[in-house]
């Protein structure tokens, strides 16, 4: 196996023999990840909450149920570029360090997004918008593909080993707050604008303001040190994708199929909800997006106590009790939703979606890491999990949407939920766990 060697500065002793970042460079470290990739976030996922206004805006259509579709199929095509970020921006991150391939996907993330709030309207020049729409959601899942697994590797890499788990669960934790940001922007804009302004220009300021964070954002990660482990790292792989794939690709596999659940859940509970009850129950706009506010609050409480109680009882309990409970609990919630139709029937069922979610936020960043080494763990980390995000997540509201449009069930999102939630419980269940108490270098 070919490899390169570091130079010899940042390979004078390994991390597991007693190397350790300052109580400072810890901190930068967390701030640096938590709210870059907070920013990084909240850019992408708010496309979801106002993808009725984007699909009026860029796409010509007289069918609603229609314009929602090209809507949340632009959403989903930004999740193709998530595995080829995750490819060339992993395999940038564990050659030359995870801080120089984090900085790059702040930064084509904030001008992507930027560039979406400026397009101008189908109205005003013809097909060059919904193209436009594409090329900025392309790049957006360009970095986002690199950021996931950039952060949490960052994070996981600089915790001491009795507090991997909750320093996992913070990478999770901003990536929550970002949905609840997203939520609050949402509800704020459909509160105190009419409905006219919001489409005419209102949806646009989250994507132009979401850019005044990016120097914050870019300041703290240009300047926190390197993580401890991959500065011990003696060598790395001159290929870390095609070590990825073939040393590793047994547990890129694993990863994608545990976290399936993760991420249709997700997306289906918080993005798509958010048209499906406004669209389809014909509950206000600002009930489905308080419920989504309020799954997403369960899910940041539940995040941090997670992370925290798995560096004592492991994590593994943690994902299988997840996936289970969705696997139960989706076909009721959807049919109390699809029989109250009323505010409150959202907001409870996405309350207890936030909690089950909460269980694998907390621990499954962590977790996924301990399967992997230091020198592809960049790499396989994010391969594995975007490709689930591509396959099974992105398109979750695309493919909720489409359901109930073919089927005229209304609860027909649920089945997806349900299948997706009982294969990821019989791989998490047969995958062995790693011990939480060895070295996560070897």
């Amino acid at each position: 196996m070919k490899t390169t060697a570091l130079p010899a500065e940042g390979t004078a002793v390994r991390a597991q023999a007693g190397y350790t970042p300052s109580r400072k460079d810890v901190v930068r470290a967390l701030a640096s990840a938590m709210i870059g990739n907070w920013f990084e976030l909240f850019d992408f996922i708010i496309y979801g909450y106002f993808a009725a206004q984007i699909g009026i805006a860029m796409f010509p259509a007289s069918d609603p149920v229609t314009t929602i579709l090209s809507s949340f199929a632009t959403y989903g095509v930004g999740f193709f570029m998530r595995p080829v970020g995750a490819m060339i921006l992993g395999s940038m991150g564990d050659r030359f360090g995870r801080k120089s391939a984090l900085v790059l996907t702040m930064m084509l993330m904030a001008g992507a997004t930027c560039a979406t709030g400026l397009i101008p309207t189908y109205s005003s020049i013809g097909l060059v918008a919904p193209a436009l729409l594409v090329l900025c959601r392309l790049v957006q899942g360009f970095a986002a593909g690199g950021e996931w697994g950039g952060s949490t590797t960052f994070l996981v890499e600089y915790a001491p080993a009795h507090r991997r788990g909750l320093f996992g669960a913070l990478q999770q934790l901003s990536t929550s707050l970002a949905v609840v940001s997203a939520v609050v922007v949402a509800l704020t804009l459909n509160t105190v604008l009419s409905a006219e302004d919001l489409q005419a220009w209102g949806w646009r300021v989250p994507f132009v303001l979401g850019i005044l964070i990016a120097p914050l954002g870019f300041y703290l990660r240009a300047k926190v040190p390197e993580t401890p482990h991959f500065k011990a790292e003696r060598d790395v792989p001159e290929h870390p994708l095609r070590e990825a794939l073939t040393t590793h690709r047994r547990t890129v596999l694993k990863i994608a199929g545990m976290v399936m659940i993760w991420t249709v859940a997700g997306y289906t509970y918080g993005t798509f909800l958010v048209s499906f009850a406004s669209q389809v129950l014909e509950v206000p706009s600002r009930y489905a997006l308080l419920g989504t506010l309020t799954g997403a609050l369960c899910n940041v409480a539940v995040i941090p106590l997670a992370g925290w109680a798995s560096d004592k009882v492991g994590r593994k309990p943690f994902l299988l009790t997840s996936a289970a409970g969705f696997a139960l609990v989706s076909i009721p919630l959807f049919v109390f939703m699809a029989e109250a139709r009323s505010g409150m029937s959202v907001i409870t069922a996405t309350a207890v979606a936030g909690v089950f979610s909460g269980l694998f936020s907390g621990t499954a960043p962590t977790y996924l890491c301990e399967l992997l080494p230091t020198r592809v763990r960049y790499t396989a980390l994010s391969v594995g999990y975007n490709g689930a995000v591509m396959l099974f997540g992105g398109f979750a509201p695309f493919i909720a949407t489409l359901l109930v449009r073919v089927t005229g069930v209304t609860i027909a999102p649920a089945f997806y939920v349900t299948a997706a939630a009982v294969l990821s419980f019989l791989v998490i269940a047969l995958v062995r766990a790693p011990d939480p108490t060895k070295a996560i270098d070897q």
